[in-house]
């Protein structure tokens, strides 16, 4: 090669240097998604170390803090330090594609990673054929389990008709910790990349709402979330509830995508788990058939089909997907940061407080024992109650991350193409039960999902599914929010206020503007709870005019709502939008029945 050709050679690869020394200047000030995973960031803090133990460990020499630090970063030829974050993903991914991978150091942490799951199925018998199931909903095994009779195997694993999406879950907490890393770094990766080709072509910085939030980087925290499960797809799934007038339009995109998208486990993945949690041998000891295709994938579990060996009863078994209880509080944590990172998101929503209320509700979804004595507690509570049905629970199918459930053959209500007397009846009861888990049983299943209520045309029945996120309250909430409902029922605006602030919704030092915006919401609520006999939603503007008052809310809001109205006001919500998407007409008594008139 001839020198003048080196010349023009470094020519080149100095300009494009400093134009990318640029983008990394502008970039890191005004971003805090890149702030976050500057330098030695704490996501893969416990990767360092863990690579270090690894290293130590094969080479026979005591660990080194001095080389944890040396592997956070690296320093470039203008003597800049950038960290290593962007170089493991950029490998991580190429290792994916089957590109070569040389470098010793993501090599070490593959291996470091590896070798923590590995552990960890190791620890918890996975593969491991004398492992024996220890725990299931009611606490002992039954002797058929104890015997484990070697039966012909009726309902062995068969290769599936149809190829359905699937991707298998991370389970250690080293393997989610490096995915949301590598989320990170690509996300600032590209913007990185946008914005050097935006300063390289005009020589401007960019708005840095379009490079955080590119198609590119929307695509791509979709289908990550979506693959994470746990607490990414929940918060997803929780947030989309929120009004295109609160969220950005392209936050809406991404949790539409991942609230449309779970995955669910590959074969393999799914036997591992199902035969540490029910035992070896789980399909010939415990079904006659199991349908290795699941019928549901949510953010907690998948929901298969199957039929018991013992009485060849029709079943749905919930399994839940493997590291997701464990890797909660770390998950939510990595959210928060990236969520925060961007500042899209208002300040009234209390984003803190939401996801420490996100975080209490996805420990008790994940403990299927807690959601196994729902059930139960439901099918007492509703025992008088003729128009709804609960499933029966097989506890000696079950533990804390298996669930084994009576088969339910309703339709999902939304779906249902039934006169408009039995949608009016359907609405109005899911409406009554409503408000008497608020006052009479002061205990609710808080989940709005249409999808956990099922209409039974053969047994006249509501049918009730999903009994996760069951929550307790208090008579000192209950008691100042019916007299703030019955307040919204008597268009009594100084009731309305006055109990708003004996809740916590107002402080008392609000301004005119929002003390009205929230009183008025109130009002709204109370609206087909006023008429003389019956209320027709079909055509109904009160979903419209509580949203808008939102965004005047958010904005000056002093305080967060009561803690037990995030997933209240969840179940309500689903509730009124019910009865409009069913054009239902209740009745307006049901409220006097229920709650009444009088305050306490």
């Amino acid at each position: 090669m001839s020198a003048k050709t080196v010349y023009h050679l470094y020519n080149v690869a100095a300009g494009a240097a400093k134009v990318v020394k640029k983008a990394v200047e502008v970039g890191t000030k005004d971003c805090h998604l890149l702030n976050s995973i500057k330098g030695n960031d704490a996501l893969f803090t416990e990767a360092k170390i863990v690579s270090e133990e690894a290293k130590a460990k094969a080479a026979n020499r005591p660990f080194s803090d001095a080389n944890v630090e040396s592997q956070a970063h690296h320093y470039d030829e203008f003597g800049d330090s950038e960290t290593d974050i962007f170089q493991i993903a950029k490998r991580k991914s190429a290792k994916a594609r089957g590109s070569a991978v040389n470098d010793e150091a993501e090599i070490d942490i593959y291996k470091a990673a590896k070798g923590e799951s590995d552990k960890v199925h190791k620890k918890k018998g996975h593969g491991n054929k004398q492992q024996k199931r220890e725990l299931h909903t009611s606490r002992m095994l039954s002797e058929d389990d104890k015997k484990g009779s070697k039966v012909e195997v009726i309902g062995s694993k068969k290769e599936p008709a149809v190829k359905l999406t699937q991707a298998s879950i991370p389970s250690s907490r080293l393997g989610r910790l490096f995915h949301y890393g590598t989320l990170a770094a690509s996300m600032g990766a590209h913007v990185l990349k946008d914005t050097a080709t935006h300063y390289a072509k005009t020589g401007k910085v960019p708005e840095m709402k379009s490079v955080i939030l590119s198609p590119r980087n929307i695509e791509l925290m979709a289908r990550k979330f979506s693959q994470m499960r746990g607490a990414a797809l929940k918060v997803g799934q929780m947030l989309s509830f929120q009004d295109n007038s609160v969220l950005p339009p392209d936050i809406q995109k991404i949790l539409l995508r991942v609230q449309n998208n779970a995955h669910y486990m590959p074969a393999d993945q799914l036997e591992k788990t199902l035969a540490f949690e029910l035992g070896e041998d789980w399909r010939s000891r415990l079904f006659a058939s199991f349908d290795d295709i699941p019928i549901a994938a949510a953010s907690i579990g998948q929901v298969h089909t199957a039929v018991t060996r013992k009485g060849l009863e029709q079943v749905v078994v919930k399994v839940q997907y493997p590291g997701v209880a464990n890797s909660i509080d770390s998950d939510l944590d990595n959210i928060l940061t990236l969520l925060t990172s961007t500042k899209m998101l208002p300040p009234g929503m209390f984003l803190e407080k939401s996801i420490a209320n996100a975080r209490v509700e996805l420990k008790w979804e994940c403990d299927y024992i807690r959601e196994a004595n729902n059930i139960v507690r439901y099918k007492e509570m509703l025992a008088n109650e003729k128009v709804f049905e609960v499933p029966k629970v097989y506890h000696d199918l079950s533990d804390e991350h298996v669930l084994t459930m009576q088969r339910m053959r309703g339709t999902e209500i939304a779906k249902g193409d039934w006169p408009q007397d039995v949608k009016d009846r359907i609405s109005t009861e899911i409406m009554r039960l409503t408000l008497k888990e608020i006052y009479q049983y002061r205990f609710m299943q808080t989940d709005p999902n249409w999808a956990n209520f099922l209409y039974n045309e053969q047994t006249d029945k509501i049918e009730l599914l999903d009994f996760g996120a069951c929550r307790d309250f208090d008579k000192e909430f209950t008691i100042p929010y019916a007299n703030c409902l019955r307040a919204a029922v008597r268009e009594d605006r100084e009731a309305a206020k006055k109990y708003s602030i004996e809740l916590g919704f107002l402080t008392g030092l609000e301004s005119e503007a929002m003390t009205n915006a929230h009183v008025d919401s109130i009002m709204v609520l109370g609206e087909p709870f006023r008429a003389e006999t019956s209320f027709n939603f079909e055509g109904q503007t009160i979903t419209d005019r509580v949203r808008t008052n939102i965004k005047l809310m958010l904005n000056e809001r002093l305080t967060p709502p009561p803690e037990e109205t995030y997933s209240l006001h969840r179940k309500l919500s689903g509730a009124y939008l019910l009865c409009a998407r069913m054009k239902a007409t209740i009745s307006s008594k049901i409220f006097e029945d229920v709650i009444g008139l009088e305050y306490e």
